[in-house]
């Protein structure tokens, strides 16, 4: 990118109402048919860890354990990420459990999306900070601002890489299960006037048990996830002999640890690269809203549902962001719309393989380069935040 990109340079009147007929257009034709797409994919996913376990006793193996983590990646990235964002909540016909106010509720959270992440706490750090503060310091998920301790350190570069591959195939216990706990303790420090001081924990706090913080980490996000999936369901195997439980443990660390790495290829590069800007002001107006998630974003190829299932359906961030309570299959009819529209307007769209798009992340991630920075449009609403713009 030659140089930041303003709402100045284009037609910024006619650009917003030709985003929201697209929006328009896409209520009027949402219907019982998405809420089928969801149960087809959902089915794959469950195919996917049917089959994986069906084979994982035997011994252990890199097929048996990316299938379980194919499944894995599916519960979050495609099923939970869209059902919580409300994406079905309009369509009448589905069930509550496909609701956001139903979905991974109580007790259902072991059927709909065990995970190490606390489900009320993704819906507050993703849905909210995450989503109506993109690129912006308040953006919990800003990779460049968060990784600043990296790229200013004194470690070889070869270290720094190092770093950023250990942090991938774990990230998911070591950075979104806390962090996204810590930041709902913030919002219930806000609103009850608590002092609780999760942000400031050392690392040794963060993860020890006698701190109260650390110890509501164990108790709803890191105990349930391991004791189902590393205790209770390989003990599922003991009729098959010892061999057998012991190659399911394997299988199931070896599908932990892909699920990782397959997640933060398909999540970490959505808004991160030297050709994606980072944002130095809050939003203002429901224009720049949309030019945000935009020029804020990447997406990866597109256009087909094997495709879309490998990517977890994040390979439509762009769209997603301009609109990120519609469901998945919307975002497949939408793309090639948007695309032309910001071809039409002159605006980036920038759209890679994710394979280019990671290259360009990791070096963000390491201090190799940056991203380019843009303030505010207008400077007299500043304290104004996305959440406060309509984008309806």
């Amino acid at each position: 990118m030659s140089k930041p990109f303003q709402m100045s340079d284009i037609d910024v009147e006619n650009f917003t109402q030709e985003i929201m007929a697209l929006r328009r257009a896409a209520n009027e034709r949402m219907g019982i048919a998405d809420f089928k797409h969801l149960k087809k994919i959902e089915r794959w996913g469950k195919l996917c860890t049917a089959a994986g376990y069906s084979t994982a006793w035997i011994l252990p193996n890199p097929v048996s354990a990316f299938l379980i983590s194919q499944g894995n990646v599916t519960r979050w990235t495609t099923i939970a990420h869209h059902v919580v964002h409300k994406g079905f909540d309009k369509i009448d016909g589905v069930p509550e459990r496909y609701t956001s106010t139903g979905f991974a509720k109580g007790l259902r959270r072991f059927l709909d999306w065990n995970d190490w992440i606390y489900p009320p706490a993704w819906d507050n750090e993703h849905n909210r900070l995450h989503h109506y503060n993109l690129g912006e310091a308040a953006d919990p998920d800003q990779v460049e601002l968060n990784l600043e301790w990296l790229r200013e350190s004194n470690l070889p570069m070869p270290v720094r890489y190092a770093v950023v591959a250990l942090f991938a195939a774990a990230w998911k216990p070591l950075y979104y299960a806390p962090n996204t706990l810590k930041h709902l303790h913030s919002k219930k420090n806000n609103v009850l006037g608590e002092e609780r001081h999760s942000a400031a924990l050392s690392q040794l706090e963060l993860w020890n048990p006698l701190n109260p913080f650390a110890r509501e980490l164990w108790l709803k996000c890191l105990l349930p996830y391991t004791m189902i999936k590393f205790v209770l369901i390989p003990l599922l195997f003991i009729p098959l002999g010892p061999i057998a439980v012991i190659s399911v443990w394997i299988n199931t660390l070896l599908a932990e640890i892909i699920a990782n790495l397959h997640s933060f290829l398909v999540i970490v590069p959505n808004h991160t690269g030297d050709d994606i800007l980072l944002f130095e002001d809050g939003v203002n107006t429901k224009s720049e809203f949309f030019l945000r998630q935009i020029t804020g974003s990447a997406n990866f190829k597109t256009g087909s549902d094997v495709n879309d299932f490998l990517h977890g359906w994040l390979n439509y961030q762009i769209e997603h962001h301009l609109w990120p309570d519609l469901p998945m299959s919307e975002y497949q009819r939408l793309q090639p719309q948007v695309k032309a529209l910001c071809a039409k307007y002159g605006i980036p769209y920038v759209q890679e393989s994710v394979w280019k798009r990671l290259k360009k992340t990791v070096d963000i991630m390491v201090g190799k380069t940056s991203m380019p920075r843009q303030g505010a449009i207008s400077h007299n609403q500043r304290s104004k935040t996305a959440k406060e713009v309509s984008v309806a």
